[in-house]
């Protein structure tokens, strides 16, 4: 497909996506949108390779941010560790019950939150405590993660007090952006309580003392505002929020700068650290930045196989892929499906198949810019396409809840060319949610690929059916058990 074809493609997409990246900016802010070093354009590869890029963690966390319209309905328990023995644990089930100043309650009502969600019923107790407690959370994106640290950060502030009080770290100029809008949102009823960006393109001229409450930025920026020209006193900061510590530690010289912030800060600052994952590098940084915290997690339920039914078709080539797809496409009444290739050659080699027989199909791609990924995830989770068609590395982290059916048109492999288990698991497990059947098919193109899959099917213990997609009855039972 050439790059007109699929300008063309995306034209509408982007138009519609205008309002949405527009909200990105700064309401009193004439600046330009600015593309942040992390947020670069991909550079054009040759035919010869075409092996997707990894995408900067930033990217992808902004582009969940952006397209989280609802907060996740989450059924992982709570796990919560606690390093001081004095910190409180217990939870609220209404805003209410946090006591909180009447307009910062009235802008929390009018952000659409109506009871707290899990990690806010269990966090909020524990970040409005006084004293003050130093926490740790680790939640997935659209749980209200932001929204309960925000709360902490506006509810510490003293107004009558004209210094900064809070300074809340993020890992790019865009997701600064992101906190600071959701910031602005909550506090509309508390004029008094002023917000200060500390990113590219915002400058203080030298001598100058800040004098709003709250400074949202990223570590390089605030490092030269708190260390060289001492544009605020570090010492007098009450809330210090590092958010995206994934983020951070994906980004080159962000954990050191964090960690030089942190240390100028006075030892009764109260911290808190949130992270997407909970690995041993992230939890390494964590220890490093805050001392004694309460550690509240989700519990990640295992990816099940049990609602999901497996199969594969037996092909020759990539054109005997596209006709059993095509087949069973045109069989099989499908929700939304997913497609998932090796390379983008192979992605987009597909799309311009299935356009031309007429389906209406989405290309998500490491070569697009985030604001055409945003549109396309948009419009496929509103099912405007029915079809997404993509990479594992730029999907990956990505969810969209009605997906019925998953595609691999390449079975996953690692480096060594031996069988990625973790991603087949976390691919076919887009389906087969909420107790409902899924449906996930396995193009096999020759013995290589044949025994990958049998690797696959021993691994997890679970049957993987064979599928002739010349039997169109065959076809229409697997849909219909």
């Amino acid at each position: 497909m050439t790059d007109v074809d699929w300008a063309r493609l995306v034209q509408e997409q982007e138009r519609r996506l205008t309002s949405k990246i527009e909200s990105l900016n700064l309401a009193d802010s004439k600046r330009e949108w600015k593309k942040d070093d992390s947020l670069e354009k991909k550079p054009e590869i040759n035919e010869e390779e075409n092996e997707e890029q990894e995408v900067p963690a930033a990217e992808s966390s902004l582009i969940r941010k952006i397209l989280r319209s609802t907060l996740v309905q989450s059924t992982h328990d709570i796990e919560i560790q606690r390093k001081d023995p004095n910190s409180p644990l217990y939870s609220v089930k209404s805003f209410e019950e946090l006591h909180l100043r009447p307009n910062l309650l009235k802008g929390v009502y009018a952000m659409g939150f109506n009871s707290p969600s899990k990690i806010q019923e269990t966090a909020l107790p524990t970040l409005l405590a006084d004293p003050p407690q130093n926490m740790i959370a680790q939640s997935q994106s659209g749980t209200g993660k932001t929204a309960a640290f925000v709360l902490a950060m506006l509810s510490r502030v003293d107004s009558s007090k004209p210094y900064p009080q809070v300074l809340c770290l993020s890992p790019t100029y865009e997701l600064a952006l992101q906190t600071g809008n959701v910031a602005k949102q909550m506090a509309q009823f508390c004029p008094d309580i002023k917000i200060r960006y500390a990113v590219r393109g915002e400058e203080v001229p030298r001598g100058e003392k800040l004098k709003e409450h709250i400074i949202i930025g990223t570590p390089g920026k605030v490092l030269d505002w708190t260390i060289k020209f001492k544009f605020f006193d570090i010492k007098l900061v009450r809330v210090f929020v590092l958010d995206e510590a994934d983020v951070m530690i994906a980004t080159q010289g962000h954990q050191d700068q964090s960690i030089r912030i942190h240390k100028n800060l006075d030892k009764d600052c109260q911290m808190m650290l949130f992270s997407a994952t909970y690995d041993s590098q992230v939890m390494n940084f964590a220890e490093a930045i805050i001392h004694y915290p309460v550690i509240i997690r989700l519990r990640r339920e295992e990816e099940s196989l049990e609602n999901i039914k497996q199969f594969y078709v037996v092909c020759k080539n990539m054109e005997e892929k596209y006709t059993a797809l095509d087949n069973i496409y045109g069989v099989i009444s499908i929700g939304q499906a997913m497609i998932f290739c090796h390379t983008r050659k192979t992605a987009q080699w597909l799309v311009e198949k299935m356009v031309k027989q007429g389906h209406a199909v989405a290309l998500l791609s490491g070569d697009l810019t985030v604001e055409q990924r945003i549109a396309v995830l948009d419009r496929f989770r509103k099912g405007t396409e029915k079809v997404l068609i993509t990479t594992n590395v730029c999907a990956r982290g990505i969810d969209v809840e009605q997906v019925t059916v998953v595609v691999n048109f390449d079975i996953p492999t690692d480096a060594k060319m031996t069988p990625d288990f973790e991603t087949y698991l976390h691919r076919i497990g887009r389906t087969g949610r909420f107790g409902k059947a899924g449906i996930a098919i396995n193009m096999v193109d020759g013995p290589k690929s044949r025994a990958l899959l049998k690797q696959i099917e021993d691994h997890f213990g679970r049957e993987i059916l064979k599928l002739d997609a010349e039997d169109v009855d065959e076809i229409e039972k697997i849909a219909q058990d």
